[in-house]
């Protein structure tokens, strides 16, 4: 018991690290006192059934992947580990085409929308979302490339922390803790312009469409549009959703109907 409390409270810890969290703001959000979040993350503490689900909610995670009982999806940017055991996790390789073309597209995006004020990371992951899917259903041929898990709060883009963290370190973008109508933000601003020589004019397109329609709607609405999308409606939680559904969409969301 006492191990697995260990392990719970060091999860925890790296995701709260990962969301750029302090303490004093978890705690707040979970509605306990610092140092109790802190006997939990020295494995001191048990963690009771009503926090665990605050923290799913915080972290966007299912109770299950906290308590280990269903691994999340380990993403690698173009890198093979030989002699690794591939069965240990699922695990997302990112070939480095699709690696270049979705860090383009994503600054294609933040140079675009990204200082508008509603754009925070949840906006940005619809708008990938309908670009990837939107295109697919146009082209039958991938855009980013990118997974997409359906999550409570809509698709999720699996590669996206990775990415972004390889993308801070190159300095490419920044990363900004905000507030949107006094709830708590994470937004990415550009530090270069993307390099168009890497977008077709058809994707270039498809982005702007789905810029032009999408980008001034705020998280919850975003969301909310997401969850009506075929794709999403027909995979179950947690899970990858197939870019094959896009082709049983329906008006507002099929690009084919006329």
């Amino acid at each position: 018991m006492a191990e697995l409390k260990a392990l719970l409270g060091a999860k925890i810890k790296k995701l709260r690290e990962q969301h750029g969290m302090s303490q004093e703001k978890l705690a707040a959000l979970l509605n306990i006192k610092r140092s109790s979040l802190s006997q939990v993350e020295r494995g001191g503490r048990d963690v009771k059934s009503g926090e665990l689900i605050k923290l799913s909610t915080v972290f966007d995670i299912s109770v299950d992947e906290l308590l280990d009982r269903k691994k999340s999806p380990e993403v690698i940017l173009d890198k093979k580990e030989p002699g690794k055991d591939e069965n240990v996790h699922i695990r997302i390789s990112v070939p480095q085409k699709n690696l270049k073309k979705f860090k383009e597209v994503l600054l294609y995006i933040l140079n675009k929308v990204g200082a508008k004020p509603n754009v925070g990371e949840t906006v940005i992951y619809k708008l990938l979302y309908f670009m990837d899917f939107d295109f697919y259903e146009l082209f039958e041929e991938q855009l980013t490339g990118a997974s997409y898990r359906k999550n409570h709060h809509g698709p999720t883009p699996v590669e996206f922390a990775k990415i972004v963290e390889e993308m801070i370190a190159n300095n490419e973008i920044e990363k900004i803790k905000s507030k949107y109508f006094d709830y708590p933000q994470t937004k990415y601003l550009p530090l270069r312009q993307p390099r168009l020589e890497f977008l077709k004019a058809n994707e270039q397109k498809v982005i702007d469409d789905v810029l032009n329609r999408l980008s001034d709607m705020n998280a919850g609405r975003i969301s909310e549009y997401s969850h009506k999308d075929v794709p999403w409606l027909t995979t179950g939680d947690r899970e990858i959703i197939d870019y094959e559904a896009v082709f049983y969409r329906t008006s507002p969301y099929s690009q084919r109907c006329d």
